[in-house]
């Protein structure tokens, strides 16, 4: 086939006559004959294709390498670029400073600052020389506020309070007690309230009013605290029954069940004078609807039909209720026979709103089945035969006057006692209380109140309301941060200092530590009057929740 087909093209190019149709007459017959040669051999295309593209088992060049090709020099490592004339380089930080605004003027703090010696040891400002193996996970920037955090740990510790120990989030459960908190924002107070939280210690903290109007920060700290702890504004604090209210929720938990008011001989008497005014006002000659309501209005010749037809109507609608004797309903009608008829009354609204025709009653009539059950109590057993029992049907915040059941079947967190207060001084909480602690009689004090500004006369208020919810539970009040009149403040031991680094410290395999702040750093080791604006920042009567660092 291969050599008949060759040599049919070949005869169509002779027939040409040329030089070139002979020369093609040669190539054809060369390869008529190379083609019937291997046609024995080669039976398709492909399997030609595949002998022919075997690789060869030949030596390569040595020449011949990965290396032999050069890639293009822009894929190359592109040379250093010169750089900028004006390119700035930061200096390294070696010193973080608080803020000292107790001084005339406002400065730098030198004894609430952390600085890196030549010989690579922290040196405190306070505290002197820092052990490396507690300083080492902690920021510098953190440890300008090591005070605070000493003073937090030392008044936990007064209040008898263990936070040595973190709990992991899957173990935390509060239940050991509640700390209330006067400045939960401020350096010292926020640092309490970590620690404690770390300890299972329910907080509940009271915002300063500096900071009470950062809603997003609040929320924050909330979301620090445990559960049924909670923080909150100032303004909210002054209202001393509500905050009174917060701290009972708070020590002994927020579930219906632990209602005090559950009475049931109050739902009873309630529910008779109902029924008895009720009685009195639709009584049973009266329809539930007025017949004057419904005069005649049409032609004269329809007329004498108009009352046989209008009593027709009003005969479908439900009649009063009968008369009760207030004497006998009063002895007869009990406990359990209030909790029968709300029972009825609970399968017939039940049915109707169910569609159900089987345990509907076609007439209902609440009085009349009332008045029924005073003149002939019924049996409870027989109508509620799990009534009083465990393991009865429970149904979530469903109504008896026999047990209470107000309980939603889900785990509420309780507090605990009330362990103490930890109040944190602010400037206008210490004007107010040394203020009122001048006057002798309480017309001075009322009197010294009255010259404050609306600030001063919250804060007191605040923090009026959370020593009276400590005195109330018998415990004391530790003052941070400063001091007051007649109240007793810290004084941060070796020990309390060491708690504080460990738990402001970070360790290799966390990401994050017991204690953290919220911080607005100002570099003036890079710009000198960074340091200057820092000292007007913390001077401005809202300078914000963030603890204001400086580092040189």
């Amino acid at each position: 086939m291969a050599s008949s087909t060759v040599f049919a093209v070949t005869s169509r190019r002779m027939g040409m006559g040329s030089a070139r149709s002979a020369t093609n007459s040669v190539t054809a017959t060369v390869t008529a004959t190379v083609v019937t040669a291997i046609g024995s051999s080669v039976r398709c295309v492909s399997s030609a294709t595949n002998v022919l593209s075997n690789s060869s088992n030949s030596a390569m060049h040595p020449n011949y390498s990965i290396d032999s090709i050069k890639p293009p020099k822009y894929w190359g490592k592109p040379e250093d670029a010169e750089e900028d004339p004006n390119y700035y380089h930061r200096k390294p930080v070696s010193s973080a400073h608080a803020i000292d605004l107790t001084s005339t003027p406002p400065k730098l703090s030198a004894k609430d600052s952390a600085a890196i010696s030549p010989n690579g040891t922290v040196v405190h400002g306070r505290y002197g020389e820092l052990k490396m193996a507690s300083a080492s996970g902690v920021p510098l920037e953190y440890l300008a506020l090591l005070h605070p955090a000493a003073e937090a740990a030392s008044a936990l510790r007064q209040l008898n309070i263990d936070v040595g120990a973190d709990v992991s989030d899957g173990e935390k459960k509060t239940g050991s007690g509640t700390l209330l908190i006067y400045g939960a924002t401020q350096a010292a107070g926020l640092a309490a309230l970590q620690l404690a939280s770390s300890a299972n210690i329910a907080v509940l903290g009271v915002v300063d009013g500096t900071h009470s109007s950062q809603h997003e920060f609040v929320d924050e700290i909330k979301n620090i605290t445990l559960e049924p702890g909670t923080v909150l504004p100032e303004e909210t604090a002054c209202i001393k029954t509500l905050f009174r209210e917060l701290v009972h929720g708070c020590t002994n938990g927020d579930a219906a069940s632990n209602m005090t008011s559950y009475d049931a001989s109050t739902f009873l008497r309630d529910f008779r004078e109902n029924v008895l005014d009720y009685v009195k006002y639709y009584p049973e000659s009266q329809l539930s609807s007025n017949p004057a309501d419904y005069e005649f209005d049409g032609k004269e010749k329809d007329r004498q039909h108009h009352k046989a037809n209008i009593t027709a109507y009003l005969s479908q609608f439900d009649k009063g209720a009968p008369e009760i004797d207030p004497v006998i309903f009063k002895e007869s009608f009990t406990v359990e026979q209030y909790a029968i008829f709300k029972n009825k009354f609970h399968r017939q609204t039940t049915a109707v709103i169910s569609g159900d025709g089987e345990n509907s009653m076609e007439k209902f009539s609440p009085a009349d089945i009332v008045r029924d059950m005073a003149l002939s109590p019924e049996s409870i057993a027989s109508e509620l035969p799990a009534a009083g029992k465990e393991g009865g049907e429970y149904v979530p915040y469903e109504f008896t006057p026999l047990t209470n059941c107000l309980q939603n079947g889900v785990e509420v967190e309780v507090g605990g006692p009330v362990l103490g207060a930890v109040v944190n001084v602010t400037a206008d909480l210490s004007v107010a209380v040394e203020a009122v602690a001048k006057g002798k009689t309480l017309r001075e004090k009322a009197e010294a109140l009255q010259f404050l500004t609306d600030g001063q006369k919250n804060a007191y208020a605040g923090f009026s309301s959370v020593v009276g919810a400590a005195k109330e539970a018998g415990k004391p009040v530790v003052v941070v941060g400063g001091t007051l009149p007649n109240f007793p403040s810290v004084e941060p031991s070796p020990e309390d200092v060491e708690e504080a680094l460990s738990a402001m410290a970070l360790s290799d395999n966390e990401s994050q530590s017991r204690l953290n702040y919220f911080l607005q750093i100002y570099r003036a080791s890079d710009y000198p009057v960074y340091a200057d604006y820092a000292i007007h920042r913390a001077m401005e009567p809202l300078a914000g929740p963030r603890q204001i660092v400086v580092t040189k």
